[in-house]
């Protein structure tokens, strides 16, 4: 009968508990509304490249250096000049100081036309030509590994916010896991059948729940702030984002990782660019030593002009004239030019060759640590099977007597733990994976 007793009151125990937790309103963690538009990793990509001021930035650099090109080649076509001059001074008067290829004064009003052509500069043009087109597609590589970095970038935001609206989502798991079964140990201590004790401990239990929801809502305010930022926009990301399926596992080996690696990251390509740019122009540097042939003419009409009688001057003129130049001493200015331009070029050189090292050394970093938290993914499951199977048995046992509340709550917390370390392996698999496809240079 006494047990019979004891029975009755457990289980009232227990429905006045599961009444009080109807009555209590689960947390809710802080992100975007229900109605928020849905946003893909691919649509946050195509946002970020539309928007990000970097990518912008880029491309105008890219803009840039296509006008060199412009600039430098215009020394092939002539340079036309159109003169209007009129000038007034004292008959048969001359100057008598100054610098000027004419000394004699008169009145007159003409206009007329200057022409420059270049003949040959003995192929300096052409090599500053080729020198800025090879830096005109560095640029444009560089500008490709922006994206790139504004790609990795929204690709690391676009999982930090899963990973913490799925960690905010335990931990209001947590806590009304945690609150139900304060409310069932507060109803039964009522009751006299569990300690004061017990219901300290449940207290705590709920209030640490509570502190890692409230710290996993911070963290999904932070992240939406970064995801805004990566996307290039002044706000938080307001979207709900979709999740994205789990990639397959790294490859096995890594060789041809680096293979790929070396052949598709454009600041590799960038400075192999720069290099070859840099060997042209001090091909342009030793141009200057070599002479230059160069052409003028000019044409005019003179409608009006005071001159003394006697000295009949005719109302058009015109004239041709071609000029070599051949450089002879200048103090050793254009090869010190030339040797600076070699220094620079052979500097190009060894900037290549170490990232090329450096870009060798970051696939096999990004690769270990893919292939780690890939690893992790089916550990950290098989740890969360074991903590719910040791959850369920702690349960039943400290329902039944046969434990302390101690050995309850720990299985709890292992629990918690083990879906947030799911969690984190799940997506920081993601993440990897992501850095590894940027080292690779696969990621589009």
């Amino acid at each position: 009968m006494k047990l019979k007793m004891l029975q009755f009151r457990y289980k009232s125990a227990l429905l006045g508990a599961a009444f009080v937790v109807t009555l209590t309103p689960p947390c809710a963690a802080q992100s975007p509304p229900q109605n928020a538009p849905v946003l893909t990793l691919k649509q946050a990509e195509e946002i970020a490249l539309r928007n990000h001021p970097q990518v912008k930035a880029a491309q105008n650099e890219v803009n840039y250096a296509n006008q060199q090109i412009i600039e430098k080649r215009a020394a092939y076509y002539p340079d036309l000049t159109g003169d209007i001059t009129g000038s007034q001074g004292n008959d048969l008067s001359r100057i008598g100081a100054g610098d000027l290829s004419a000394s004699r004064l008169f009145t007159r009003f003409g206009q007329g036309v200057v022409l420059n052509q270049l003949i040959t500069d003995s192929g300096r043009t052409h090599n500053l030509v080729e020198s800025s087109r090879l830096q005109a597609k560095a640029t444009q590589q560089n500008s490709q590994a922006t994206r790139y970095d504004v790609l990795l970038q929204v690709n690391r935001s676009y999982f930090d916010v899963l990973h913490a609206q799925a960690v905010a989502k335990v931990a209001e798991q947590t806590v009304s896991a945690r609150q139900l079964q304060s409310d069932k140990v507060t109803e039964l201590a009522r009751n006299s059948l569990k300690s004061q004790l017990d219901v300290s401990f449940a207290d705590v239990n709920v209030s640490e729940a509570k502190l890692l929801l409230v710290r996993a809502q911070d963290a999904v305010q932070q992240t939406l702030a970064e995801l805004g930022r990566a996307m290039g926009s002044d706000l938080p990301a307001n979207y709900r984002l979709s999740d994205e399926p789990l990639p397959p596992g790294p490859p096995a080996t890594m060789e041809q990782l680096i293979v790929q690696a070396l052949n598709n990251r454009p600041e590799l390509a960038g400075l192999r660019f720069s290099r070859d740019a840099e060997y042209k122009f001090a091909a342009a540097e030793k141009d200057l030593s070599r002479p230059t042939v160069s052409l003028i003419a000019v044409g005019g009409l003179i409608p009006f002009i005071n001159t003394p009688a006697g000295s009949p001057i005719p109302l058009g003129y015109e004239g041709v004239a071609a000029n070599v130049s051949i450089p002879i001493f200048n103090g050793h200015l254009f090869s010190a030019r030339h040797e600076a331009a070699v220094q620079r070029a052979e500097e190009s050189d060894q900037r290549l060759r170490g990232e090329q090292q450096g870009l060798e050394r970051d696939v096999r970093v990004a690769w270990a640590s893919a292939n780690d938290a890939f690893q992790r993914i089916d550990v950290t499951a098989q740890l969360l099977r074991q903590a719910a199977l040791a959850l369920d048995l702690a349960q039943g046992r400290y329902n039944l007597g046969l434990s302390s509340i101690i050995e309850l709550t720990q299985a709890q917390l292992n629990l918690t733990q083990a879906e947030i370390e799911n969690l984190n392996a799940k997506y920081d698999y993601q993440t990897q994976n992501a850095a590894l496809q940027y080292t690779v240079g696969l990621l589009r």
